[in-house]
């Protein structure tokens, strides 16, 4: 086991800056009252979330009233994709997503399509972006909702969100975007995206777990997922996790603040991941798009070799990474994002995603660059299909 300790698993979840965790301790401590009791215990925490709610807003462009505190990223996609749906049922009932979306939201269009929804999935191109001419074609007269992910977690692809977005708005539908792995991360602006729904969530801008948010355009409609209580305008029921939600304002607020320099610094870091990898390793295949992606992610497939075998080759050298969506990594079978873009299951089994986040250094990198070469070529030599590849490779 290595000393050295890399964190490049940034796409599962973010540590929580110091900032964040200093504005939430008093609400676990001190100001424990609930937001919704009229006393003096109240006061502290209904402020707080109103103030993080502003914070929140600022982050995105959204106004105050326009955001709804929820758990996670998938309660968020799950409340957008059925609530505005069934709001939406009397206009129609074909909904309109990726094949790549997160399967918060895949999963929650089998759920509609058991309650008489029908679902349309639009392909994606080799690099995981969907072509507009493909949203046009797909659209019907009763067409009530399209989601499409504004980045992917998988590939760090980045989808033409406003041009999508003019296309379903000219046709009167209402449009949900999954932003949880590009909120804080790239800027944002709802009201320039032209979105009715945008799903964010703090831990992928190093907020707590436990706090997420529905950007909701005011006009929109939208049935709650939970009944109970008044908490958020009544769209959202039960006794709101003050702490984390005190958190996810801060870390909002620390996003916002010089993203554009953090993005540059993430980029010229990243590149240098890739060009190093891609040069020192033959048969490695850059997945997403070359440019058009988050800032901090480069992802690949590995060919002759499984994924989860390199993840536990570099946590051996004390390198953290992914293969495939945190959500996904454990089921052990190809990632329904790769195969989408046209891999065949035996390169989509080798992959693997380095999400960097703001602490890596350009010594992080070289690390990494140096002990993944040496990782993939132990493992091809236990590989038979490697085995078999230079024997066809010799034999011509």
């Amino acid at each position: 086991m290595s000393d050295r300790k890399i964190y490049f698993d940034n796409t599962a979840t973010t540590p929580v800056l110091a900032k964040v965790l200093d504005a939430m301790l008093p609400f676990l401590k001190q100001a424990y009252g609930n937001p919704q009791s009229m006393h003096d215990w109240g006061d502290g925490p209904r402020e707080g979330v109103e103030q993080a709610r502003a914070k929140v807003a600022g982050l995105i462009g959204a106004n105050n009233n326009e955001i709804i505190f929820t758990s996670n990223g998938t309660e968020s996609n799950n409340m957008a994709v059925k609530g505005l749906a069934m709001a939406q049922q009397a206009k129609g009932k074909h909904i309109v997503v990726s094949a790549i979306e997160h399967f918060s939201v895949l999963h929650s269009t089998k759920t509609l399509q058991k309650l008489g929804f029908e679902v349309t999935e639009i392909p994606i191109d080799s690099y995981g972006q969907v072509s507009l001419d493909d949203i046009k074609k797909v659209l019907k007269d009763d067409t009530i909702l399209v989601s499409i992910m504004l980045a992917n977690n998988e590939i760090g692809t980045i989808q033409p969100i406003k041009e999508i977005a003019a296309i379903v708005k000219e046709a009167g539908i209402v449009f949900h975007t999954d932003a949880v792995a590009a909120a804080g991360n790239i800027p944002i602006d709802v009201t320039e995206l032209g979105v009715n729904a945008m799903s964010i969530a703090a831990n992928q801008f190093y907020g707590p777990k436990g706090a997420a948010a529905l950007y909701l355009k005011k006009g929109t409609r939208i049935i709650p997922l939970l009944d109970g209580g008044i908490q958020e305008s009544g769209k959202r029921a039960g006794t709101e996790n003050v702490p984390a939600i005190v958190g996810m304002g801060v870390a909002a607020d620390v996003a916002k603040a010089g993203m554009e320099t953090r993005a540059k610094q993430l980029t010229s870091i990243r590149d240098r991941l890739i060009k190093g990898l891609t040069t020192k390793i033959d048969n490695i295949i850059l997945t997403g798009h070359p440019s058009s992606r988050l800032p901090g992610h480069a992802s690949f497939c590995v060919e002759f070799i499984e994924g989860e075998s390199l993840l536990m080759l570099l946590s051996s050298q004390g390198i953290a990474a992914s293969s495939g969506s945190a959500c996904t990594s454990k089921a052990l079978k190809a990632s329904h994002v790769l195969t989408a873009m046209g891999l065949p299951p035996e390169i989509a089994a080798g992959s693997i995603v380095f999400s960097i986040g703001t602490s890596a250094s350009e010594e992080d990198i070289e690390y990494v660059i140096g002990a993944l070469p040496s990782i993939v070529d132990r493992l091809r030599q236990m590989s038979p299909l490697y085995a078999k590849y230079l024997k066809d490779l010799g034999g011509k």
